[in-house]
């Protein structure tokens, strides 16, 4: 270990720990109303958590064993193995934590690894920050969660399409492209405009007063909102570069990364985050957030000032919107009319406008188009022929190619499908055609076809949003008066007709007859 790794550890955990002192001074100002709420209403602990010991002997022996263990040094695999003899002692431990809304020190140490992002990282901003927590913690943040979930309703931000079961960033996609299509089918002349927008650490700047406070006017209980702060707070964390681990900090701000917690916590702490207008709407997956502003008669006013309102909300929560990274998208079928579009500001700075975004993996295009992503998912997934040919050389038997196929090039050629296969040409299908006739030559053996994989995955996904009455797009899905049949959607352009939502009810309609 040199000099200059001890002194990055140093750096990057001042670094990492940089948004502590910027949100001091706002979460002293609302710490303080929240506890003088807290001190009126401490009799008022409303449905509180008691662990059961079969739920912490479920929890252990559910440890992924692969996972590193934390601070403590326990491993997976101990409480695993141990979670009959285990689960007693626990128990009482967690229960007791419950019960006075303190968590140990020890449960809530982290030691911080950076990952880079870049091959060869340039700045501190290249290292992405992997918290290594307490396993016995991320147990117990389970039941936690789990208790969470069912004590909030289940129509709470309908437009957050992360942490949720039964949704996938397919979901989120296809709500976003439905939303667009179905606007520029229906008069001509319309156009969308998307903003998609980048956060500065989202996870690191969240006001822990801020958050407990959003979550007694959902209805949780003060002894969980506590909990919960005490959980956020007082939190030692250091960095480990090799063998050299830096000097703890202190952190009273944030949700770790790499905690059970804390996707679901940012999604609580951002639900209020909801498009003013029926022109605007803002689709989330966890930190992935796009601002959809649909314009009629060359009017952005709305748009324009939901992204004023979404600053304001930005301003007012702690988190801090990268400008540099936040992109504009402009779709716009209209060839006969000269647009004279504004660009959005935000803190001062004009938004750069963009012809393609990759959002959630995958490629959109101003026209959208599919060629851009597809040309890449091929590149991608004929890098990855490469190795299944060295494989064959090995004279592995075909079962383990076709598992290695299936694993790194059909999931390539197959990531979020639903979204894109529908509208995609004839041109772009024979491109990725061409890739799995290359891997059946080198197995020896057939494989499926993407129009197969498509067709099932669109049948599958219809039918669980069919199924979830809570979905966003759910209405979509009307029965007709036979109870049989759904109702096809209206479409005047072959490209709303290929899309998503039509085409899985034509195969809903087709299982049927």
């Amino acid at each position: 270990m040199t000099s200059a790794d001890v002194d990055l550890a140093d750096e990057l955990n001042t670094f990492y720990a940089r948004f502590e002192a910027a949100a001091k001074d706002s979460n002293d100002a609302s710490a303080s109303g929240a506890n003088s709420c807290r001190q009126e209403d401490t009799a008022s602990t409303g449905n509180m958590l008691v662990i059961s010991e079969h739920d912490v002997r479920r929890a252990f022996k559910r440890v992924n064993t692969r996972k590193a263990a934390g601070p403590d040094g326990i491993p997976g695999r101990i409480l695993r193995d141990c979670a009959n003899q285990l689960a007693p002692v626990f128990t009482e431990i967690f229960n007791i934590s419950l019960s006075q809304s303190v968590i140990p020190t020890c449960f809530k140490e982290s030691i911080i690894v950076p990952v880079p992002k870049k091959p060869h990282p340039a700045s501190l901003n290249d290292f992405r920050p992997v918290a290594l927590t307490s396993v016995v913690m991320k147990c117990f943040e389970r039941l936690v969660r789990d208790f969470i979930i069912s004590s909030l309703p289940d129509t709470l931000d309908p437009l957050q399409f992360a942490y949720r079961p039964n949704r996938s960033t397919d979901d989120a996609i296809c709500h976003l492209l439905h939303t667009s299509l179905t606007h520029l089918d229906t008069r001509r002349g319309n156009y969308v405009k998307m903003l998609f927008i980048d956060y500065s650490s989202a996870f690191n700047t969240i006001i822990p007063s801020t958050l407990t406070t959003k979550l007694e006017h959902l209805g949780l209980s003060s002894s969980m909102c506590q909990w919960i702060s005490n959980f956020l707070t007082g939190r030692p964390q250091a960095v480990r570069m090799g063998r050299h681990v830096s000097a703890p900090t202190t952190l009273s701000t944030g949700a770790p990364q790499g905690c059970v917690l804390s996707p679901l916590l940012y999604s609580l702490y951002t639900y209020d985050c909801v498009a003013s207008t029926s022109s605007t709407t803002i689709i989330k997956f966890a930190d992935d957030t796009v601002v959809v502003g649909l314009i009629s008669d060359n009017n952005e006013a709305a748009y324009l000032k939901e992204v004023r309102n979404l600053e304001t909300w930005c301003q007012k929560n702690n988190l801090l919107l990268n400008v540099s990274k936040t992109k504009e998208l402009i779709v716009d079928f209209s060839t006969k009319q000269e647009r004279n579009y504004q660009t959005p500001v935000i803190n001062e700075c004009p938004v750069e406008r963009v012809s393609s975004f990759k959002y959630l993996g995958v490629h959109i295009t101003q026209d959208l188009s599919w060629s851009c992503h597809i040309n890449t998912v091929v590149k991608k997934a004929r890098q990855r022929l490469y190795f299944l040919r060295r494989l064959r050389d090995f004279r592995l038997p075909p079962r383990v190619l076709r598992n290695f196929y299936s694993c790194t090039i059909e999931s390539i050629l197959t990531g979020n499908i639903i979204t894109w296969f529908g509208n995609s040409t004839m041109q772009d299908r024979r491109a990725l055609q061409r890739v799995i006739r290359s891997a059946e030559r080198t197995i020896r053996s057939e494989l499926p076809d993407l129009h197969s994989i498509y067709s099932r995955r669109c049948w599958t996904k219809a039918r669980k949003i069919v199924k979830d009455l809570n979905h966003p797009n759910n209405r979509l899905f009307s029965l007709l008066r036979s109870g049989k049949r759904f109702r096809s959607l209206k479409t005047n352009t072959e490209r709303l007709r290929r899309s998503f939502f039509p085409q899985a009810i034509r195969s809903l309609n087709h299982t049927t007859t």
